[in-house]
């Protein structure tokens, strides 16, 4: 019996293209990595090095008070490790030490410990200065024993979180039976209401995460991981939108997975809230904690309407959808707990940043979802009268109830 040798011919030719194949895709990548090995070994990095000082970038991130000391949490964002040789309290030298080590490199953390008899209530003004003289300097207005993780505070932070974003929620979820006795044109209406709330959430969202993303160090980039973070979720949502349309979902379904949807991009805009008030509580600075509590949870009983105007297009029964309303609203506000914790105890702009960019990409692509849907429906259109006079009232209550928090 004859062996077909052509077939193995054009066999062998195949696994040669595709090996030809793969170091075309690999080649530029090899000559990338020998441009860059003989750059750092024969490169001008070291004439440089010897004409200017190095480049310094020491963050404080935070400062926190125990009993005879003061700490200052520090993250090393630039190109260089940093030393710190001194360190100045109220601008008198003073002993120090660095965990883990005098030494920072790059990307590296440390908490420098600095025994001081700070006075309750008083401002403390911070020095660090590296071996290269580089200064560094943070302020405390106001000196206040900082909340250590515990029974005591983490209950505290969880009950003002409960009261800032559990509470208001489920408070607002209350008009759910209101809806669903609405007539299809004015609950067109109040949807058009929960997208004008939803846009002034996303775009306080993004101010808030493109401000704290300037106390995040350099290296990490906070606009960069800003605008990740706000694709990321963009993203994510829109998948599973599109998955919801490919698989033919009922519309009970399709409003289920919508208001979820909704539920965690405001999750991820109330933990931003907690941050606030758990750091705010941690300063020291009570009264505005207690202010932003008040503020906040007028501010968020309307995030309530906007998970539940969805569900309300539906037929399914309240009995039925009570779990997942339950749900949606711990969802939506439970995060405001975890917010609160890490800003009293142990706060990062990177982290924070990042979270309240997730929850901005979300809102806005829920947003969009609400419009598009509601630009199917005869009466849904937004430049309708009475719809486009929801959208604008929506944005006047997030407007009114926001002035409750400015300070």
């Amino acid at each position: 019996m004859g062996v077909d040798r052509s077939s193995e011919v054009v066999e062998s030719d195949r696994s040669k293209l595709n090996v030809r194949f793969g170091l075309l895709g690999v080649l530029p990548l090899l000559l990338l990595a020998l441009a860059l090995f003989f750059f750092s070994r024969f490169g001008t990095v070291g004439v440089f090095e010897a004409a200017f000082p190095p480049v310094e970038e020491l963050t404080i991130e935070r400062l926190s008070f125990r009993q005879g000391f003061i700490d200052v949490h520090v993250v090393n964002g630039g190109p260089e490790p940093v030393e710190i040789a001194q360190v100045t309290v109220d601008e008198a030298l003073w002993q120090f030490e660095v965990k883990p080590t005098n030494l920072i490199d790059r990307l590296g953390t440390a908490t420098v410990s600095i025994p001081y008899p700070w006075v309750e209530g008083e401002p403390h003004a911070i020095t660090l200065i590296s071996t290269s003289g580089v200064i560094f300097e943070a302020e405390a207005p106001v000196a206040s024993l900082s909340p250590t993780p515990g029974s005591t505070f983490l209950l505290t932070f969880a009950i003002l979180g409960f009261y800032v974003g559990v509470i208001p929620v489920f408070i607002g979820l209350i008009w759910f039976p209101f809806l669903r006795r609405l007539s299809s044109r004015w609950l067109y209406f109040f949807l058009a209401v929960t997208v004008g709330l939803l846009l002034f959430l996303g775009v306080d969202t993004v101010v808030e995460a493109i401000e704290l993303s300037t106390a995040v160090a350099g290296a990490f980039q906070g606009i960069g991981l800003a605008f990740t973070g706000f694709l990321l979720a963009f993203l994510a949502v829109s998948v599973v939108d599109r998955w919801r349309e490919n698989q033919g979902a009922r519309s009970d379904v399709s409003s289920l997975l919508l208001a979820y949807a909704i539920a965690v991009g405001i999750g991820l805009h109330n933990f931003g809230e907690g941050l606030a008030i758990g750091a705010a509580y941690a300063t020291g600075a009570i009264a505005l904690g207690t202010f932003l509590v008040v503020g906040f949870a007028v501010h968020n009983t309307t995030e309530g309407l906007a998970i539940a105007a969805p569900i309300a297009r539906g037929t399914a029964s309240v009995r039925r959808l009570l779990p997942h309303l339950l749900l949606a609203g711990l969802i939506a506000g439970a995060p405001a707990i975890v917010g609160a914790w890490l800003g009293g105890f142990a706060f990062s702009p990177i982290w924070a940043t990042f979270f309240l960019a997730l929850g901005a990409g979300a809102i806005f692509q829920v947003t969009w979802q609400i419009a598009r849907m509601m630009g199917d429906e005869p009466d849904g259109s937004l430049t309708t009268g009475l719809n486009a006079m929801g959208l604008v009232l929506g944005v006047l209550i997030m407007y009114g109830t926001g002035i409750l928090l400015t300070s």
